[in-house]
């Protein structure tokens, strides 16, 4: 294996585990503090809804306007 493969493997693996920590910290708070899921819970939505419209706008074959221009 390369060793820039391997770099970007570990770095991405430190990232992965740097990103479940913090997902976890904030967890935690949120648990610490009940008042918090009143702005999380909402936050959290409107995160899974802009995730599925780019999604779905990524994967639509309607919206791939340029690809059919010369």
């Amino acid at each position: 294996m390369p060793l820039d493969r391997l770099v970007l493997f570990v770095v991405i693996a430190a990232a992965a585990v740097l990103a479940a920590l913090w997902l976890g910290a904030l967890a935690a708070a949120l648990w610490a503090t009940p008042l918090a899921w009143l702005v999380a819970i909402p936050v959290a939505v409107v995160g899974w809804i802009v995730f599925r419209v780019v999604s779905d706008r990524l994967s639509s074959r309607e919206d791939d306007h340029y690809d059919r221009m010369e």
